[in-house]
């Protein structure tokens, strides 16, 4: 290991871009300090029962993040929020935490993930009214317990999946798209079919985003093994009858006509937004934003793990939305710029 630990670095955020960067910093031999506004590393990976496309346990890529940072040289701290940075001098930065001042940091590496978009920013969908409303996440509790139950305790016999809430939507401000959510949707629609193999499940969608490896044989199994419906259009509203059925109303633009549907449950597909705690550090710093929410990167082809501040670096989906492959991978690719920054002020001080 080279003896790099002089050099101090803090990565701010412990969930898959944090870990994967801080474990790698540490390989390299230089002292990391990790903060956590949770108490415990994984960011949203804790929410997450089995991940797209190969439907692996999320425990298992949580045993890769904790290896990552089992590492004397990585300094964890949990529960613990960014109350300042301050530029030290012209090679470090200050950073102070809920629980003190830390050692100068000769590298900060922005790794503060995302917030899920609130639903109930979008009423029409009756998330917080009607109890068989869920979103993803709550899905995926669900689907941890071993079994899928309305509010009523009963299996559903039609489950209804809105994509995109919260996502290129101009009303809410998020002209974005967040990338996860349609693979996502096909994976739990699977899992609903697995688990209730008489339940009918049927997905609005407003068009199929599966840019991923394997997210097309995804789709293509949810049709074709487990004929999910996959309707394209855009649900206006969900309401209750009075039998306790939610109804929808949604435009089926490939038919050209208006559906009314009863279902027992709606989930619906959350969006991905700069977190709040990472705009709060972005506001401290001075970090240039984007016309997306997220903060913009130094070049979009060959700088997205700079930010416009020499020595601070991201990683992660502070800059967009990614899934997890692609945000290990730019965690990687942070450690490098990292690694030869800080290599190139030791060549300018000799």
């Amino acid at each position: 290991m080279p003896d790099n630990k002089e050099k101090h670095i803090v990565v701010i955020g412990a969930g898959t871009a944090g870990c994967t960067a801080a474990g790698q910093l540490a390989r390299e031999g230089y002292s990391v300090s990790l903060i956590e506004k949770e108490g415990e590393p994984g960011g949203k990976i804790n929410n997450w029962f089995q991940l797209f496309p190969d439907r692996r346990k999320s425990e298992e890529v949580k045993k890769f993040l904790l290896a990552e940072i089992d590492n004397p040289l990585v300094m964890i701290n949990y529960n613990t929020d960014i109350d300042s940075i301050v530029k030290e001098n012209e090679e470090q930065y200050m950073v102070t935490t809920s629980r003190g001042a830390l050692r100068p940091a000769d590298a900060v590496l922005v790794a503060t993930g995302f917030d899920l978009f609130n639903p109930q920013r979008k009423e029409e969908y009756g998330y917080g009214i009607y109890d068989d409303v869920i979103t993803s996440v709550e899905l995926e509790e669900k689907f941890k317990t071993g079994s899928v139950l309305t509010s009523k305790g009963i299996p559903p016999r039609r489950v209804g999946i809105v994509h995109c809430v919260g996502s290129r939507d101009e009303k809410v401000g998020n002209f974005h798209c967040s990338k996860v959510c349609c693979v996502t949707a096909v994976k739990q629609a699977i899992e609903i079919r697995e688990m209730l193999p008489g339940t009918e499940v049927f997905c609005f969608y407003m068009d199929m985003r599966m840019f991923g490896p394997y997210y097309e044989e995804l789709y293509r199994e949810a049709q074709e093994k487990w004929t999910v419906n996959f309707i394209r259009g855009k649900v206006s509203e969900a309401s209750e009858n009075i039998e306790g059925r939610l109804v929808v109303k949604v435009e089926d633009t490939l038919a050209g006509k208006p559906l009314k549907m009863q279902v027992d449950m709606l989930v619906l597909m959350i969006g991905i937004e700069n977190s709040q705690s990472g705009l709060r550090v972005g506001k401290e710093l001075g970090l240039r934003m984007g016309m997306n929410g997220f903060f913009m990167v130094g070049d979009n082809h060959y700088g997205n793990n700079r930010s416009n501040l020499e020595g601070v670096f991201y990683a992660g989906t502070c800059t967009s939305a990614m899934n997890i492959t692609d945000t290990i991978s730019h965690a990687r690719a942070a450690v490098v710029e990292i690694v030869t920054y800080l290599k190139s002020k030791v060549r300018e001080d000799s």
